[in-house]
């Protein structure tokens, strides 16, 4: 950084400021006002839509995995069962038998 020289507007604060208007202000003692023109901006900015629509779209796949890791583990046991009960033949228990007949 440089050194403020007396007589100049001091830093980037008002550039805009012509030299002799700020040292005639300095040399009376009458402060100098800046005006800043600005527009309010007529909408919502996007992140304020943005990261409620981020959250819900991590939900809505978070919800998706969910399910569909739970349907695949009933397809894994329904298999199995399914295996089991064809390696293991007719079940019979206390002398009701849980196969068909094959007449």
């Amino acid at each position: 950084m440089h050194a403020q020289t007396p007589g100049t507007p001091p830093g980037i604060l008002a550039p805009h400021i012509p030299a002799d208007a700020y040292r005639r202000a300095q040399d009376t003692g009458t402060p100098v006002v800046i005006v800043i023109h600005t527009t309010d901006p007529t909408g919502r900015p996007l992140r304020h839509y943005l990261y409620p629509l981020a959250i819900a779209g991590a939900g809505a796949i978070g919800i998706f995995a969910t399910v569909a890791a739970l349907l695949a583990l009933l397809d894994f046991a329904a298999q199995t069962a399914m295996s089991v009960a064809a390696a293991t033949g007719p079940l019979s228990i206390g002398g009701i038998s849980l196969a068909r007949s094959k007449h």
